[in-house]
């Protein structure tokens, strides 16, 4: 991995919390994802399940980490099973955890070889009365491929059909949702990058360049700050392109005139960072650019002091809308019959702002957390509002990663990427 090693008290801390939750005599079971195969001997590059790596720190293929907190046999409370390592593969596919590794990466003691998962696991599950799977219930979840954590439940199911079942995923959104202080060392670390990234960027873009060099330039000094990609598909959406909420192609020419969206984030240790920015091509806004601009600022900088504990994400985004509905007649995109005759489904504020406001963000861009309960501190959430008005070639989103605090105004992981326009302008005009 190209991270520096994580503190392996995360990780000791996370199943501690975790195994508090789980109903007496039960155990629980958690797999690495599949290499996904692309087609001949090729595949996609690898990329561990976050809750695995959330309770181990293990970030290696064909892993499995059973959890059984009052098992009988002391040494069976937490298993990990890891495939076995020898000098073949160290010289063909580089250096895999061996079992001293693996304590050291996860705190956890009691480390076997894969091989040795059914014969383990038959004397664990004798000692249980319930069993936790891990499925995946996030709110934006679409998923048709079948995963190696879903053919484990189904083998799972056929040996042991007397068991009980319960889901591990209530538990993880809640404890993943709350971020220990290492998680946001982490984060920050990722919004470095990106900062660093962005900075190169304000350097090199001007009217001629090509989107994709741009993608280019960000990975560039992503990698060479110990990332090892994009936290998510970048967004390099020039002109009208940025009017396409999740333009993706990156294959357009920058023109003199026009504004440059960028939606674009570093991982780094797997947790991802999220930043949006609108640059000017020729390197000055115009007049009408920068008023929507400076709209758009407002709003993200009045809507971040909402995100406080208690807060309900539906009522925020309620309160958000009231706030960009006010800038949108103050431009003139709104009147006052727009308001007053709008859809209460479909505010009239939508025609220009169509999307939400915050998401959590953590191990994954869209992290876990139940937004049907009231924020709380160490949160991490995106502040991104946006307006889009295709009738005059341009669109504008700006986004920040922030973390709830106990009392007062979040705490902004971007707050030394600059955003104001002045500094823009300044910085691309040095």
């Amino acid at each position: 991995m190209k991270y520096h090693a994580i503190n392996s008290q995360l990780f000791i801390k996370n199943r501690k919390n975790f195994m508090a939750q789980m109903k007496p005599k039960s155990l629980a079971i958690f797999n690495s994802n599949d290499i996904y195969p692309v087609s001949a001997d090729s595949t996609l590059p690898f990329e561990q399940h976050r809750d695995i790596f959330f309770l181990s720190g293990v970030d290696q293929e064909e892993s499995v980490l059973v959890l059984f907190p009052d098992c009988p046999k002391e040494n069976l409370r937490e298993v990990l099973f890891l495939r076995e390592t020898n000098e073949h593969i160290a010289v063909w596919e580089g250096e895999k955890l061996t079992k001293e590794k693996a304590l050291e990466t996860s705190g956890i003691k009691n480390v076997h070889w894969l091989q040795d998962l059914e014969k383990v696991l038959a004397e664990m599950m004798a000692l249980a009365d319930t069993v936790y799977i891990n499925t995946n219930e996030h709110y934006r979840a679409s998923v048709e491929t079948e995963t190696r954590e879903a053919r484990f439940t189904k083998w799972l199911f056929n040996k042991y059909p007397a068991h009980s079942v319960a889901k591990s995923n209530p538990i993880l959104q809640r404890l993943r949702s709350v971020k220990d202080q290492i998680e946001i060392d982490l984060i920050q670390t990722a919004c470095d990058i990106t900062e660093k990234g962005f900075r190169r960027v304000l350097d090199f873009v001007k009217p001629g360049v090509w989107e994709y060099e741009i993608e280019a330039e960000f990975i560039h000094e992503f990698i060479r700050n110990r990332s090892k990609k994009f936290a998510y598909t970048p967004i390099i959406a020039s002109g009208n392109n940025a009017n396409v909420l999740h333009y993706i192609e990156n294959n357009q020419q920058c023109k003199a005139g026009d504004l440059l969206l960028l939606d674009v984030g570093a991982e780094y240790a797997n947790y991802s960072s999220d930043m949006t920015r609108t640059i000017p091509v020729s390197g000055r806004y115009t007049d009408r650019q920068k008023a929507v601009y400076n709209a758009v600022n407002r709003v993200k900088n009045d809507a971040t002091k909402m995100l406080v504990p208690g807060t309900l994400w539906a009522d925020y985004h309620v309160e958000v809308g009231k706030l960009m509905t006010s800038e949108l007649l103050d431009l003139g995109l709104l009147d006052k019959a727009d308001v007053q005759n709008e859809d209460p489904n479909w505010p009239a504020y939508k025609k220009y702002f169509m999307h939400g406001t915050s998401h959590h963000m953590g191990l994954d861009t869209h992290d876990y957390g139940l937004l049907h309960e009231p924020m709380q501190a160490n949160m991490v959430f995106t502040v991104e509002p946006g307006i889009y008005i295709p009738d005059e070639g341009f669109g504008i989103r700006l986004e920040d990663d922030v973390v709830i605090q106990e009392t007062g105004e979040p705490f902004n992981l971007m707050r030394n990427i600059p955003i104001e326009a002045d500094e823009i302008e300044d910085i691309m005009n040095k």
